[in-house]
Parts: structure tokens; sequence; C-alpha cells
């Protein structure tokens, strides 16, 4: 007999978009010509490659210019990190300096943790007991030696939302008060701009539900994946914000922060040169074309499926409290995606069952949900977010990530409650 299935792990993959499917049909058979090519089929698959470009960036609130294609969300935050720590010894800065929190992607924490065999200082800001970041500890580990601040804007296991604005306050204000120091108290000297820290954030859970424009968000590098958004796998973005002497304006302000972009970041992957030398291979066009096309709609449902899946989610917790009263919710209610749900279900007297043992028991009946982070869900370890929350470690392991997308509807979320039900 077949058994309908329900998806509630969006945070990790969405489906492909009907309309970003269609646009990218014609770039695998029809219109193939490699974009770095001069003759006609090279130049028409290079135009469709800019004018999605233009599209992503007029979302952001770029110039195109300052948009990187990449192969993921991953590679992106990889390119941030590591370009940014390249460009900074580059350009004279001995033992470079990241501040970051306990609570990023492994891509983040991994890549920092590889630096710190680099000999890179890494800080690691702790969180409170609702996953935001201390925000005193950031503005007191500022040093000159601090070259970036990487803060994710909405975390991918528990959906908190993080005072970006905040941050990047803090970080202005500190540059402003070293350039104002390296003046020693002189008149405004022309062009005379400190680089140093960046602002890099992580917006890849943010952006189907938050304004992610990245001068309103004071972010000088972003990352964005289009698998997160219901565009195509295998494609993704960093957003580096060009230099002052490019000329380049966005929204009719001239950019004064970096000075001079060779260091801003440097390359990772060389050889072709594509993406302005700062990601070297063959672009990938319908990815490209997909990621575009799923912006896009993503722009034109934000505020309506904001309002939906709020009122689904407010649903959701307050039925779960009658349905599985032991239930408990990881992270604050407030400040939250809208589409996300942690929570932490306590094993029954004399059992060890683990968040895996949760998934698949869900899985069993039609249910897909996710152990926290899919980039760790093969693991048994506790959650490294839910510890920095302050748990121990039965509940870091206990826990299961429920996420809504735009095919869930109040039945399917009243189906999933009868499961969740039977956990008891």
């Amino acid at each position: 007999m077949y058994m309908k299935r329900y998806y509630f792990d969006y945070a990790a993959a969405t489906p492909l978009d009907s309309s970003a499917e269609k646009a990218m049909r014609p770039y695998g058979s029809g219109i193939f010509g490699n974009p770095g090519s001069l003759h006609s089929f090279g130049q028409e698959a290079s135009a469709a490659v800019f004018e999605a470009r233009d599209t992503i960036a007029k979302s952001l609130g770029c110039h195109y210019s300052e948009i990187i294609f990449t192969g993921s969300a991953t590679e992106a935050n990889n390119l941030a990190l590591r370009g940014v720590v390249k460009a900074a010894m580059k350009g004279g800065i001995k033992n470079p300096k990241i501040i970051t929190s306990q609570t990023e992607h492994d891509s983040v924490l991994g890549t920092c943790r590889d630096l710190e065999g680099e000999g890179v200082e890494v800080i690691y800001l702790p969180v409170n007991a609702d996953g935001i970041v201390d925000l005193k500890k950031l503005e007191a580990e500022l040093n000159d030696r601090t070259v970036l601040v990487s803060i994710m804007l909405a975390n991918n296991e528990i959906g908190v939302i993080q005072s970006i604005s905040k941050v990047s306050e803090i970080i202005r204000n500190f540059r402003e008060a070293q350039r104002q120091k390296s003046l020693g108290g002189q008149a405004k000297v022309k062009g005379l701009e400190v680089i140093y820290p960046l602002f890099h954030t992580d917006a890849v859970q943010g952006f189907n539900y938050l304004n992610c424009k990245a001068e309103e968000l004071g972010a000088d590098l972003l990352t964005l994946s289009a698998q997160k958004i219901y565009g195509p796998k295998g494609i993704g973005l960093l957003y580096a914000r060009q230099n002052n002497e490019s000329g380049i304006k966005n929204n009719g302000k001239q950019n004064s922060i970096i000075p001079n972009s060779k260091y801003l970041i440097h390359p990772i992957i060389t050889g072709g040169g594509q993406e302005r030398g700062f990601r070297s291979g063959t672009e990938n066009v319908s990815g490209i074309i997909g990621f575009a096309k799923a912006v896009e709609v993503t722009d034109k449902l934000r505020e309506k499926e904001n309002k939906r899946l709020s009122v689904l989610q407010k649903y959701f917790l307050a039925k779960l409290k009658k349905v599985l009263p032991q239930a408990k919710l990881n992270g604050g209610e407030k400040n939250r995606l809208p589409n996300n749900i942690n929570i932490y279900v306590p094993p029954k007297p004399g059992e060890k069952a683990t968040a895996q043992d949760l998934v698949i028991n869900l899985d069993l009946a039609g249910f897909a949900v996710s152990p926290g982070s899919a980039c760790s869900a093969r693991t048994c370890s506790p959650s490294h977010v839910l510890k920095a929350l302050g748990h121990n470690d039965i509940r870091a392991t206990s826990s299961i990530r429920i996420t809504f997308g735009r095919q869930t509807d109040k039945q399917a979320v009243n189906n999933l409650l009868k499961a969740i039900s039977k956990l008891k």
C-alpha cells in the first residue's frame, strides 16, 4: 500500500522551483557554449550569465561585479575566510585574527580550525540560551590584528536571527576609531580609510525570509546558496564589496570601506581567471540561470511566505504542548525564522534514544525531519549549536529540526503532530 510522504527538512534542501527548472532547460544541450569562448556560442552563454548576475545583484542592492559565483555556499564561506586571511597576510598583517561565533555553520567553524593550524588566531564568541551572540564580547575582542568578523544571519539548526545591524555598527565604530587614531587628531584626510576588520555574514538560511541587502546589513562579504531558495544544487555565491578606486557605485553611494580591492580577498582556486580571477573554473551556466530565477521568485514570495509560515509555526508550537508536553523548544521563540522548529524529545525512561532514532522512526511513518544540520546528520556527536546554548549531551543528541517550506500546509502539519504524539 502506498504511504504518503511529507517533507519537513527545507533547511537542508528545497525542491527546484518549476520556473527555475524551466529557465535552466535551454542551457543543457541548446545554449551549451563555454562563457569564456569568443565565438557566438560562448558569447550567448556569457550574456545569459551576465543577465543572471545582474538580476541577483539588484536583489542584493549591489553592483553585478561584486557577485562571485562558486560551487556551493561552503566554498563561498571558505573563499571569504581564507581569501581575507590570505590578502591580509600579503598586505603585511602578521598573526591575523578572526572573530566568529560558537554556533556558526560547520563550513565556517571547520575553516577557522584549519586556519588556526596556520597561525591565525580565532575567537569563538559565546551565545546565550536563546542562541544570540554576546556583542559585548565581540566589542572587547576587536583589535588592530582583527581582519574579519564572521557572524551568520540566521542559524541553520535553531533558526535564531542575529542582530546583524548591531554587529556591523560595532565594526564600523571600531574602524572609525582606528581611522581617527591613525590620523592623530588631524582633519580628515581624503581617501584615508581603515580596511579591517571586514564583516562577513552567512545569509544562506535567511534569504528566504529576511532582508539581505548587503549595504543595509553592513556586510562586506555575504554568502548565499541556490539550493536553499528553491534553486539548483551545486551553485552558491559570495558577495564581495568592491573598492573605492573602481568608481563603482551602489545605490548612488560610492564605496569607501575598501581602498584597494587586492586587499579584500585573494582567490583560493586559481587557473583560468573566471569570476574576475576570484574563482577559476568554467561557470555553471545552467546553475547560475536557475539561481537567478530562484532569487526572483523568492523576492516576490518573501513577505507572503513569512506571514503564512509564521502562522503555521505558532500553530504547531501550540499543538505540540498538548500532544507532547515533555518536548522543549531549542532556542528562543522570538527572533527566529518562521519556518524553523528545533525540539528536544526526552528519551523514554530506561532508553537512550538519539536524534537519529527519532528521525528514522518519523521517516518510517512518512515524515522527513533532520537531527540538526544535514551536513552532520550521519554523525552521532552532540550538536555543537545546542552545546553552545548550554544544553547537556543528552539534549544535544536527542533533538530534531523541523523546517517548513512552500509546499507545507496545515494538513501536513497536523499529520506530523499525530506522528510525533506517538513518540511518547
